[in-house]
């Protein structure tokens, strides 16, 4: 996911999004499973390419939110809050500037959120497969569109803890001049 620039001639932010879920509720009368995400094991990972040579690598933890999921009905819906002061790239200094005024500015935008809108799935009838999933991205004040690939999704019985889960990674791409995010740019 390109989030943001950041720094001299920095043209891009990766990031991978984590999402693994555990379930935290029956299926309803739509069918769709109802999850909960796990923030301790669910976060939004970034690098950074700085000047064509290097890159710089962090995240934000402690994500929340909800899915709905039916795979055989082909729907899903997620809904992910994002803390902007549990971004972590490993460098207080770093960290202090991006959260800053001139980036996030996490004082006036604490949070970002992402709402889907529409999912897709593979042709396979017998077993359907994510292939991505579009949304509205809040961040920075500014809510624009947003389509995550599905790189991996996948729900499952976790036999240690004896509950559903769904676990997954989606990439993406956005502008971050967009939402505001203008210092280098």
């Amino acid at each position: 996911m390109h989030l943001l620039c950041i720094g001299q001639k920095i043209s891009h932010i990766y990031a991978l999004l984590l999402i693994p879920l555990l379930l935290v509720s029956t299926i309803d009368d739509s069918h769709a499973a109802s999850y909960s995400i796990n923030p301790t094991n669910t976060h939004i990972r970034f690098a950074i390419e700085r000047f064509q040579t290097s890159a710089t690598t962090g995240g934000f933890y402690d994500i929340k939110g909800q899915l709905q999921y039916d795979p055989s009905r082909q729907t899903g819906d997620i809904s992910l809050i994002i803390p902007i002061d549990s971004l972590n790239t490993g460098n207080p200094s770093f960290n202090n500037s991006l959260t800053g005024p001139e980036f996030f500015d996490m004082k006036r935008f604490p949070l970002a959120q992402f709402e889907s809108t529409r999912w897709y799935f593979n042709q396979d009838k017998k077993s359907p497969q994510v292939t991505r999933v579009d949304g509205q991205l809040t961040l920075h004040g500014e809510t624009h569109p947003i389509s995550l690939t599905a790189t991996k999704f996948d729900c499952y019985l976790n036999t240690s803890i004896r509950k559903d889960v769904c676990g997954g990674e989606f990439t993406a791409t956005i502008n971050r001049t967009k939402r505001n995010i203008n210092k280098f740019a």
